[in-house]
């Protein structure tokens, strides 16, 4: 016992300070467990194959994808901007918003979108990010305890109910904690931020580091010249390939992109298909073409054709349409820079190859400060040119290799990675729509079940598995890239701990010192003592591991009452998540630190006093919702 509380005293000094990161020193804590021959190889590696880990494996997957879809995004961004410019509003709605999105996607992630969001809305309604930004990172934790899978803390007390041999909690059974967790907070807040976040110097200034593709539209004119074209029914483009058409030579106009939309039995299941044209590319009736050219070159062309165009009538019309039209899901742009040496110099544009051999098509070209867009088939290339090129961003990121030739300005595939993907944005919805319902039914169906866990790890890998068939995450490496592999090696790394504690009484010694120290004074100094426990160590350590080494440690303890664990478990769970007095206690602290130029004493200020009302008030809660009978 004394080795393994050494061993639990030193990993928590280490994760403490920081100084090794938390999952290297799982790790080694779960290596001396096997080596001092406390847990065997099977015990110490029974959390890799934890229905938790593996469950949150696809639960960061599924998360990536309602971010890179923008779903999040637009839900977010929409209900926020009903605040208006009212601050006591938005900073409700803030918190409201950001507690909703938290309860199904991490709260770091869920951080990550709103800072953005807020900042704007800030900028627009004249308020200061600081009044905002520390109870949107609150919120991110408050909203976890909504759901089952809002937080790890949340399935880690699930799993040692289960371990237990106990009913384990359904998917809404935090949901009235939650909802007083998000009312306590909301309340405190509003004075606290009122009183403590006050102006501090300017707001931050963001720079950016390269061209943004709306920069590279601004600057070559895309949307000036760019003209949205529907097929009709009887257009001559459908009857044959645009090849054979020769519209640049007659027309002096070219057509850069083809949307087709996909027909479902559903409407919500539609999707639109955005494609390159090219010399063999076909069109057919209602498909929507994106035409470069003049608007008198353009208008021809489409009355010839049979087509007409979309939100453009007159060559003044400014056409934000169009702007918000602009997708670049597969296909991106980029700038080329041509090199001395290249064989392009002196080759007109039509005889450059480029769309052959790279399928790239040159949209525009900067030359001596000079921009050119119209008529450029028969312009020759010259060194320093600078191409705008389009295509997809595959192609775009090969053409990046042959660097003796030309240079493309920038990382094509680290910018198409911060593309959201919006027109799979409702597809996105839906699956993750039928995952949270499936989970519902599954832990409502097994709720009696000694392990009621694999149907609802099922349901979250299957929405996994079609989120990247969907095509909701670009390929199978961009969806391993948002799996948080350290709070994944974490967790099973240290999950095995519990079966240490318990396995050399350590667990069983502890628990008897809370209930020797507070259990003659009652069941709930007992709960106001772990809850509090909980809540002191996960400023020093992370909520998950703090979960993980308390939940066996309740169990007991409530065993040797003779109480129900859950009121117990609940206050760990709760206790580790509503963590606010320090910026490093949670990783949405320390987020949202640099961009509201908080300093340490504003989260003691603020953080403080909201942690130690929050606990007072669960300490209340809890027991209504979760009773201290028999277990």
């Amino acid at each position: 016992m004394l080795t393994t509380l050494i061993i639990l005293g030193v990993s928590a000094i280490l994760f403490v300070q920081g100084r090794i990161r938390s999952d290297i020193v799982a790790l080694c804590s779960l290596l001396c467990l096997m080596v001092f021959g406390i847990l065997g190889p099977e015990q110490a590696l029974s959390g890799f194959s934890n229905s938790i880990v593996v469950m949150m494996v696809g639960l960061f997957v599924v998360g990536g994808a309602i971010f890179r879809t923008g779903l999040a995004k637009m839900i977010g961004g929409r209900i926020v901007k009903m605040a208006g410019k009212s601050e006591l509003r938005l900073l409700v709605l803030t918190m409201l918003v950001t507690a909703g999105i938290g309860a199904f996607v991490s709260n770091t992630g869920t951080v990550a979108l709103m800072l953005p969001i807020l900042v704007s809305l800030a900028a627009d309604g004249g308020i200061q990010t600081r009044r905002l930004l520390m109870p949107m990172a609150f919120a991110s934790s408050m909203g976890g305890m909504l759901t089952l899978i809002g937080t790890p803390p949340n399935l880690v007390v699930n799993n040692q109910l289960q371990e237990a041999g106990l009913e384990g909690l359904g998917f809404f059974s935090f949901t009235p904690i939650g909802i007083m967790c998000i009312v306590t907070g909301v309340l405190v807040l509003i004075p606290l931020s009122r009183k403590f976040l006050g102006e501090r110097g300017e707001e931050p200034q963001y720079e950016a580091k390269g061209k943004s593709l709306s920069q590279l539209i601004d600057e070559y004119q895309i949307i000036g010249n760019l003209y949205r074209l529907r097929v009709l029914e009887d257009s001559e483009l459908t009857e044959h390939p645009l090849h054979d058409l020769h519209i640049p030579d007659r027309y002096h106009v070219n057509i850069v992109e083809v949307r087709r939309r996909h027909s479902a039995r559903h409407s919500f299941l539609q999707t639109v298909s955005q494609t390159m044209a090219g010399s063999d590319t076909r069109v057919r009736k209602a498909d929507v073409i994106y035409v470069m050219g003049e608007f008198e070159d353009v208008d021809r062309f489409a009355r010839d054709f049979g087509a007409v165009m979309i939100n453009r009538k007159t060559p003044e019309d400014t056409d934000s349409v169009l702007r918000s039209k602009l997708k670049f899901d597969e296909i991106g742009i980029a700038e080329m820079l041509l090199m001395r040496n290249s064989d392009l110099i002196n080759t007109p544009v039509k005889s450059s190859g480029l769309r052959a051999k790279y399928g790239v098509n040159i949209l525009a070209i900067q030359r001596d400060n000079h921009y050119l867009f119209h008529n450029l088939k028969d312009v020759k290339l010259q060194y320093g040119d600078t191409l705008l090129i389009q295509g997809t961003w595959t192609d775009i990121a090969r053409l990046s290799e042959k660097t003796f030739e030309w240079v493309v300005v920038g990382q094509p595939l680290a910018e198409a990675s911060k593309v959201t993907l919006t027109h799979k944005a409702p597809l996105a919805a839906g699956i993750m729509i039928l995952m949270i319902v499936a989970m519902v039914f599954l832990l409502w169906e097994c709720a009696h079940a000694r392990d009621s866990s694999g149907p609802a790890v099922a349901a979250v890998l299957i929405a996994a598995v079609l989120m990247v068939l969907c095509g909701c995450l670009r390929n199978v490496q961009e969806a391993y890239k948002t799996i948080n592999w350290e709070s994944i090696v974490l967790i099973a790394a240290m999950l095995p701990m519990s079966l240490a504690l318990e396995k050399t009484g350590a667990s069983e010694a502890i628990s008897h010192g809370l209930v020797a120290g507070l259990g003659g004074f009652g069941s709930l100094a007992l709960l106001a003592g772990i809850y509090f426990t909980a809540s002191l160590l996960t400023m020093f350590i992370s909520n998950t591991a703090t979960a993980v080494l308390l939940a066996p440690i309740a169990v007991q303890s409530a065993v040797s009452m003779g109480i129900s664990p859950y009121p117990l478990l609940l206050a760990v769970s709760v206790g580790t998540s509503m963590c606010f007095a320090s910026p490093f206690s949670t990783p949405p602290n320390a987020l949202v630190m640099p961009v509201g130029k908080y300093t340490f004493m504003d989260y003691v200020k603020v953080g403080v006093p909201l942690q130690v009302i929050m606990g007072l008030v669960m300490i209340v809660v809890i027991p209504l919702f979760f009773p201290f009978g028999k277990a």
